[in-house]
C-alpha cells in the first residue's frame, strides 16, 4: 500500500493544482494499480484488464470526476526523456492488446497528430497525464513514474454544463502558483493534439509522436 497512500498524499497536498483529481480522491472514484517497471511488460494485460473494470464502473456512475491511476514504483532514477519515452511504450502496448478486442472510440481521432486526438481503450477516450520525479513541471513531480487515465467524456459533459472553464481556471492559476509559470503545452481540446500533454516535457516543432493506433 506504500505506492498508493503516496499518491493519495501527493493529490491531497495543498499544493497540488488539479482539483479534478482531489474531487476523484474525495469522492473515491480514484482507482490505483500498482505495477512493476514501466519499461517491462510484464503487466500489461493486468493493468489492460484493471482498465477496463474502471471504464465499466465509470460508464455506470452517474456522476463526474473518476480517474485511474497506474503507479511504476520500480522504475527509479528515469529523467524526463526516459520516462517519455517508457510511457509511450506501455501506451502503445496497452492499446496495441486492445486493438484485438475493441476499435477505437469513435468519438475523438485516432490520429495523433489531429487536434482531436484523445487515448483510447474499450472504445472509451482518455486523456493522458504523466507524472515522474524529474519532471519539468513541479505539479507532475510525482516520487514514482505513473500514467493517469482521465475519461475524456467527463471533461465534455462538465463542458455542457458550464463548469469546465471553472475549473480549468482554477487548475491554471494553482498551477501557476507552484511552477511560476503556466504550462507551455497546455491547450484546450481541439486546438491542437492532446498528445503534447501527456508526457509533461515540453516539445519542440520536430516532435512527432511515436503512438500509431492498430484498432482504427
Amino acid at each position: 500500500m506504500i505506492a498508493e497512500d503516496a499518491f493519495k498524499a501527493f493529490v491531497d497536498d495543498a499544493s497540488f493544482p488539479c482539483v479534478a483529481a482531489k474531487a476523484a480522491l474525495s469522492k473515491d472514484q480514484m482507482k490505483l494499480f500498482v505495477a512493476g517497471h514501466i519499461a517491462c511488460p510484464k503487466d500489461d494485460r493486468q493493468i489492460l484488464d484493471f482498465i477496463y473494470e474502471f471504464v465499466d464502473g465509470y460508464r455506470s456512475a452517474d456522476n463526474h470526476f473518476h480517474t485511474v491511476c497506474i503507479i511504476f514504483p520500480e522504475a527509479e532514477g528515469l529523467n524526463e526523456a526516459l520516462f517519455e519515452q517508457f510511457m509511450w511504450m506501455r501506451l502503445q502496448a496497452l492499446s496495441d492488446l486492445d486493438a484485438k478486442d475493441y476499435p477505437y472510440d469513435r468519438r475523438v481521432s485516432a490520429d495523433p497528430q489531429s487536434d482531436l486526438f484523445s487515448f483510447s481503450l474499450k472504445e472509451e477516450a482518455f486523456f493522458i497525464i504523466g507524472l515522474n520525479p524529474d519532471s519539468s513541471r513541479p505539479a507532475r513531480r510525482f516520487k514514482y513514474p505513473a500514467i493517469v487515465f482521465n475519461p475524456h467524456a467527463q471533461f465534455e459533459e462538465l463542458r455542457e454544463l458550464k463548469r469546465y472553464d471553472k475549473m480549468k481556471n482554477i487548475v491554471r492559476k494553482k498551477d501557476v502558483a507552484l511552477s511560476g509559470s503556466i504550462n507551455p503545452m497546455l491547450q484546450d481540446f481541439g486546438a491542437a493534439s492532446e498528445v503534447y500533454q501527456y508526457s509533461g516535457m515540453q516539445y519542440d516543432n520536430s516532435w512527432k509522436c511515436p503512438f500509431i493506433p492498430k484498432n482504427i
